[in-house]
């Protein structure tokens, strides 16, 4: 295991010992490993430099004088923060919440959960921390305070806040605390504008008795790491009613106060005692409604710059709510939006394409880019990964181009190309205190993985052909083409990208980690040549881009020769050393699914490994079996559960025509944004128990992804060529939804909206379209649903007139095709036919801490004659499970179930599983016999 260079900082405080803080980077490793206490102390001390940084004068902080004097100055100039106690009532929050604005409505509320994480971010700012109200302030890339808690004053006792935590309410622009007393309440409103430099605490206090807030936190004014600061202190200034936190060289400065606050107490030392809190006592509220405040702010251009903005947050906090309410509500509305039969999933949805926002992060030393996820940092400076990841910003800009945000992900793409090694390797990891120290050079972090470099050639070329602006994949070719040149350098003998001696991607440690050639990685670099084979020709590279295309269709066989294990009928993992197979079954497989890159026959009885109990949960997708000697529930890359491998699996699934197993991990993913972290997706989970992993980042961005791509490009099988102005829309429908509706879908110049309804023996499809090329004709549309092999076709329309269709199946399904061209603003498409039949089973999140026991289908197969449906299912031994049938009054009996009795077009089958020997996953066969045609 390796580790990040260490740097101890030793920091001055008067009559007291130096206090040592030690900070390093050792990665997600330290997830993998999971080293003990002693270990980890030990290692951190063996690879330590000591740096020495003594602080300001013991007895008074004399730089603060000047910085002091230049504040009150600009007091004198802008408006003072010194609201009345009726200005402050005015500024109730009750009507600001995205709740009650126009659209959209995103409240998610619960009752305090005391261990989850709660945040509230901006592009500039955030607050990390617990739903008892235990929160840390940053502002990029510098942390501010931790350990921030509130104390309650009334009737002569002291009460803590977390005891009176009672529910918890989160829009995408804010997050609240109720607490709740016998005679008050206090609503605690967390705001973190998108674009500004700061963040407000707002408190709405109801109370019968007198009643006052004291606010406590423990100064840590620091860098994010591995960069770190010099002398930092503290000062009270009571003109502006707040502590002002600076270091040596005058750089970096903060405010934190009240304007209606007093100091409590402020952190000393002596050479007995001493205390790191600092406290703000907001003012008495005698009784009745009055609104408080906190305020954070940071800045990097000098403190009459830093009074401006405390002053803009303080005093403009409510129309900062409002706008922060607007951009979000827009951003939803201006990306693709669903209005499903599913209210879980479509929330779920809405929260996935917010969180996956909250991600941007603008840095004023870096620029523009995604970080990877948030947590809190304790009293560390890492909060989370809060700091750039290539291969996350990658896969999370599929999803950005699925939903139709093309501004994001270009820019995503655009940050790491600023970064990309001179040989052509695009970067792993980019702190956001790079430029302030020697990263690129001295981390091993910083271009640690293999993946990130064809990522960014599938990714540009996704983002290029969703989006159709050709003129990125111009000005980004020479970056390009050097990734292109590393990806070939990494090459073996049989022309696959591999990772030895290049980096990890995608086990980064733990005993999965000894190989030469990833199944994983060698599908990233063939799909890398594909991507740049279309970008080349759409640049006007033909030769180039017809060497390439070729090149990819020689490696495609080999890559599925290379790793299909005919005597396990499984892809293995990867190849060793010898470039024999290390066999083992892993949902890394579901990577070249994704890209269908593997043969249909073998990819689906790979997929049927993968649909049993001992790889996926309830809650998503194992890296591998839970039966395999190697497997631990907590191994970070040896059990755990993933949801971007579940993203993965879901959509590798569609595309090979598993819907079972696809739509089970659409929705487990779905379902956890409405769980942990109201609002967001956790990076990782237990393999054996439902809840996050210990370590896991609870807001992760690509997990929020994996919500938005299973949807959008899986389970509705959207796959847009703004280049060429074509939509392929080719859904696989649940049972149990008979319509639903695709709006802002945009490709080339048209947005369409698309409304999909199902009757027993018909499919009608609602085109809405606008743009400057919906009524040439030159775009067009190409609908292809799913239907059972036992469907027969008897017409399609257009618009009333008849329109040619054919037809395609595989051993799963069949799909039916009708071309569309998109001529006016309103088109209807009619499909008539008979005898189809549909099964969907959905699933549920188990409660709390609990193992996992649903229903997985194994397998499907219908009969030559199509007159019998056979079902492979596992789950829990002597459960009872259900499934949902459409039309099952073709049914004349079933083997193995009980079919509900029910004369309308929707039924419920009826299922229990045997019981089994304990460690053998019990399985049953059930069989539909259906009446003659």
């Amino acid at each position: 295991m390796a580790f990040e260079n260490v740097k101890v900082r030793e920091e001055y405080n008067p009559g007291r010992a130096a206090a040592f803080d030690v900070g390093t980077d050792y990665e997600r490793s330290l997830k993998a490993s999971k080293p003990s206490a002693s270990t980890l102390y030990s290692v951190r001390h063996a690879n330590a430099h000591l740096t020495m940084h003594h602080g300001p004068d013991p007895f008074r902080r004399k730089w603060f004088s000047l910085t002091r004097l230049v504040l009150c100055c600009s007091l004198l100039v802008l408006c003072p923060v010194a609201f009345a106690d009726q200005s402050l009532a005015d500024h109730s929050l009750a009507n600001q919440s995205l709740a009650n604005q126009p659209g959209h409505s995103l409240e998610l509320s619960r009752p305090i959960r005391s261990w989850e994480f709660l945040s509230a971010v901006g592009t500039r700012a955030a607050m990390f921390g617990n739903e008892q109200g235990t929160l840390e302030a940053w502002v990029y890339p510098l942390k501010i305070l931790r350990n921030f808690h509130l104390r309650f004053h009334i009737d002569g006792a002291t009460v803590p806040a977390e005891a009176l935590a009672r529910t918890l309410i989160v829009h995408p622009e804010s997050s609240t605390i109720v607490y709740t007393g016998d005679v008050f309440s206090v609503r605690e409103t967390l705001f973190v504008p998108v674009h500004e430099s700061g963040a407000v605490i707002a408190f709405e206090v109801d109370t019968a008795e007198p009643l006052e807030i004291e606010a406590i936190f423990d100064r840590d004014f620091q860098l994010e790491w591995p960069a770190t600061l010099a002398g930092v202190g503290e000062e009270w200034d009571p003109t502006l009613r707040a502590f002002h936190f600076g270091e040596e060289s005058g750089k970096f400065d903060a405010l934190v106060g009240s304007p209606s606050g007093v100091m409590g107490s402020e952190e000393y030392a002596t050479n007995y005692f001493s205390s790191h809190e600092d406290s703000i006592l907001l003012g008495v509220t005698k009784k009745g409604s009055e609104t408080k405040l906190i305020v954070f702010a940071a800045g990097f251009e000098g403190p009459a710059a830093l009074a401006n903005l405390y002053n803009h947050l303080a005093r403009d906090y409510p129309e900062l709510l409002r706008s922060s309410a607007a951009y979000y509500r827009d951003y939803l509305d201006r990306t693709v939006s669903l209005k499903l039969p599913d209210a879980q999933i479509e929330k779920a949805y809405d929260w996935a394409r917010v969180s996956m926002l909250q991600g941007v992060v603008q840095n004023r030393f870096l620029g523009v880019g995604l970080v990877a996820g948030f947590d809190t940092s304790g009293d560390g400076q890492r909060p989370g990964f809060a700091w750039f990841f290539g291969r996350d910003a990658e896969w999370t800009s599929l999803a950005l181009d699925a939903e139709g945000d093309f501004s994001t992900a270009g820019t995503a793409l655009d940050f790491l190309s600023k970064y990309q090694r001179a040989d052509g390797k695009i970067p792993h990891e980019i702190s956001q205190s790079a430029t302030l120290t020697d990263w690129f050079k001295s981390s091993q972090y910083a271009f640690a993985s293999a993946d990130a470099t064809p990522l960014f050639i599938i990714s540009v070329n996704d983002y290029v052909t969703h989006s159709g602006d050709v003129g990125f994949a111009q000005q980004k070719w020479d970056n390009l083409w050097k990734a292109y040149g590393f990806l070939r350098s990494t090459y073996d003998a049989q022309g696959l990208a591999q990772n030895s001696g290049v980096g990890h991607g995608w086990i980064e440690g733990g005993p999965l980690s000894a190989k030469r050639t990833e199944l994983y990685q060698a599908s990233l670099g063939l799909e890398a040549t594909h991507a740049l084979s279309h970008l080349a020709h759409l640049v006007g590279k033909e030769d180039l881009a017809k060497e390439l295309e070729q090149t990819f269709e020689r490696q495609k066989p080999l890559l599925d020769k290379a790793f299909w294990s005919p005597e396990n009928k499984i892809y293995a993992y990867a190849l060793d050393t010898n470039n024999n197979h290390i066999d083992v079954a892993s949902v890394l497989a579901t990577v070249p699914m994704w890209f269908q890159q593997l043969d249909g026959a073998q990819a689906r009885s790979m997929i049927q490994e993968l649909a049993g109990p001992d790889h996926q949960t309830d809650w998503g997708m194992r890296i591998l079996s839970s039966h395999d000697p190697r497997y631990s529930a907590g191994g970070y890359h040896y059990g755990a559960v993933w949801p971007l491998f579940t993203g993965w699996a879901s959509i590798g699934e569609y595309r090979y025509h598993r819907p079972f197993p696809a739509y089970s991990n659409l929705r487990a993913n779905a379902l956890l944004t409405l769980d942990g972290s109201l609002g967001h997706v956790t990076e990782v989970l237990s393999g054996d128990y439902f809840q996050t992993l210990s370590t896991g980042s609870p807001h992760q961005i690509w997990s929020a992804a994996m919500v938005v791509n299973p949807l959008l490009s899986g389970l509705l099988g959207l796959q847009a060529d703004a280049t060429s102005c074509q939509l392929e829309f080719a859904p696989h429908i649940p049972a149990d939804w008979n319509s639903f509706s695709v709006n802002n879908v945009r490709f080339g110049t048209v947005a369409l909206n698309l409304d999909y309804q199902r009757a027993p023996d018909s499919i009608r499809l609602e085109l809405q379209s606008t743009g400057t090329s919906a009524g040439t004709g030159h775009c067009s549309l190409q609908f292809s649903p799913a239907l059972s092999l036992r469907a027969k076709i008897t017409s399609a329309r257009l618009n009333g007139r008849a329109l040619p269709f054919h037809m395609e199946a595989n051993s799963s399904d069949q799909h039916v095709t009708v071309n569309i061209p998109i001529s006016g603003d309103r088109n209807t498409v009619e499909i008539q036919m008979k005898n189809d039949f549909e099964l969907s089973e959905s699933s549920t999140l188990p409660a709390l801490g609990s193992t996992s026991h649903g229903l997985r289908v194994l397998s499907e197969s219908w009969s030559p004659a199509r007159d019998s449906l056979k079902l492979l299912l596992s789950g829990t031994a002597g459960e009872a499970y259900e499934l949902s049938a459409r039309n099952p009054g073709q049914v004349s009996s079933i083997e193995g179930a009980e079919l509900e009795k029910n004369a309308g077009p929707e039924a419920k089958i009826r299922i229990q599983l045997p019981a089994s020997t304990t460690g053998v996953d019990p399985q049953a066969t059930i069989i539909f016999h259906f009446a003659a045609r």
